[in-house]
């Protein structure tokens, strides 16, 4: 029922308002407060009712944030001492997808074993756990923006105040604009008007999708620019140049820059070379994860400051478990106001990486035939299985693995030159094929 981001489909096939009941009862069975929050999409409305009412069917409280941005909603678990938290969203997803995911009160996703239990329930029912007309939870409205906006603002301090464009895609990551206004930087906004259809672009912040802010980060000379999908969890960029920032090199600045010599950081088996050459001449080191936040956050701690994936997630312990897209746009801006983002990014290597997908309705019995085939091929000490399969040819390597929100085998290869990171793409690609 989970993919690694959370329940998330089409509204109306995979995801609909029983689920969302179901979910709810699941959750609240063992809580007494359970705070939820929805991005733009206007399915949001009913799964959100829904979900309220499942919780409050087995007698927990609901405290309601109505529209509100992902990072938002898992802040606010603990600050409401509450037991758990839901997001209504699909995220980057198209619009006519939604979803659920569920926080745990420190910021991080529900792990493994919660997402478990919870399946269990939905399955099974908990019917006898459903509370008489006057033992049902009550319903409060709340908004945790203003306490967002002033702990960003908390978190950053500015020598000067840059120039920033922000993309907000018609999702719910206004907290950034008004958290950048509210430190002094000139803000221009692009897409800042919430509409679940996502007229403005598509929801997921790309290279191909931010052409817009690109151009005007270039034509009103701006220091960068920073872009949210649909619910903000997610922060991509363009520098002062007007040119988009690769996802692997905003890895690693932002890894860089928050670490010190015999730090780690928490990154997922997808991520490019160039982040582990340009982490490792600074002495800190990386530590693989699957891939998904929630694999993230349970990587970060004490020795490793911060974790981060190439898709725009990015995690500082300190402030929360949960990928903070307007604290990483703050970050970003902190980092423009004392040297320009394009001179930073030229210090990180550009390795050749290559990514695709394949569409199959048969993930889990592809990957095991994968499996079997480079079990066969390939020496056990250059196979890593920690999420889907890696192979290391030495000099390139590449990942098969199920998409965790997507009917799709993703395929990435990548060395340290062009002809090497083909040649693992197609032997990846043969393999699937």
């Amino acid at each position: 029922m989970f993919g690694t981001s959370g329940i998330r489909g089409p509204v109306g096939e995979e995801v609909t308002a029983e689920l969302a009941l179901a979910v709810g009862r699941a959750v609240g069975v063992d809580a007494d407060r359970i705070v939820m929050g929805r991005d733009a999409r206007e399915s949001g409305t009913v799964l959100a009712d829904a979900f309220a009412a499942g919780v409050r069917e087995v007698g927990a409280d609901v405290v309601d944030l109505s529209l509100a941005s992902t990072p938002t909603v898992a802040r606010a678990v603990g600050w409401y001492d509450a037991d758990a938290g839901c997001s209504i969203t699909a995220s980057h997803n198209p619009p006519e997808d939604n979803g659920l995911k569920l926080w745990q009160p420190d910021g991080q996703a529900f792990d493994a074993e919660l997402r478990e239990t919870i399946e269990a329930r939905v399955r099974e029912g908990v019917a006898s756990d459903l509370r008489k007309w006057d033992e049902q939870g009550s319903y409060t409205t709340a908004d945790a923006t203003e306490r967002h906006i002033q702990t960003l603002v908390d978190a950053t301090t500015l020598d000067t105040q840059p120039h920033v464009v922000v993309d907000l895609g018609n999702g719910a990551g206004g907290v950034t604009v008004d958290a950048l206004v509210e430190l002094g930087c000139h803000v221009e906004t692009l897409n800042a008007q919430p509409d679940g259809r996502f007229p403005g672009r598509p929801s997921e912040p790309t290279a191909e999708t931010l052409a817009t802010l690109c151009a005007t980060v270039s034509e009103t000379n701006a220091d960068l620019g920073v872009a949210h999908d649909g619910d903000a969890d997610r922060m991509m960029a363009v520098d002062g140049t007007g040119q988009f920032v690769p996802k692997d090199a905003l890895l690693g600045l932002l890894a860089a820059t928050s670490t010190a010599d015999g730090d780690r950081v928490a990154v997922p088996v997808d991520t490019s070379l160039a982040v582990e050459d340009h982490l490792d001449a600074k002495g800190v080191g990386v530590e693989h994860t699957p891939v998904g936040d929630v694999y993230v956050a349970a990587a970060v701690g004490d020795g490793v400051p911060f974790g981060g994936e190439p898709s725009g997630a990015w995690i500082w312990p300190e402030q929360t478990r949960c990928p903070d897209g307007p604290l990483a746009a703050c970050r970003l801006v902190e980092l423009a106001a004392e040297r320009p983002i394009e001179q930073r990014i030229e210090e990180i290597p550009r390795y050749p990486i290559r990514r695709t997908n394949v569409e199959t309705d048969n993930k889990a019995e592809t990957m095991a035939t994968v499996r079997k085939k480079v079990n066969r091929e390939y020496d056990e000490t250059a196979v890593t299985t920690l999420d889907g399969v890696r192979v290391d040819l030495g000099n390139s390597w590449f990942l098969i693995r199920a998409s965790g929100t997507q009917p799709l085998l993703r395929i990435t290869a990548e060395a340290r030159d062009e002809q090497q990171a083909q040649t693992a793409l197609e032997r990846a690609t043969e393999l699937v094929n």
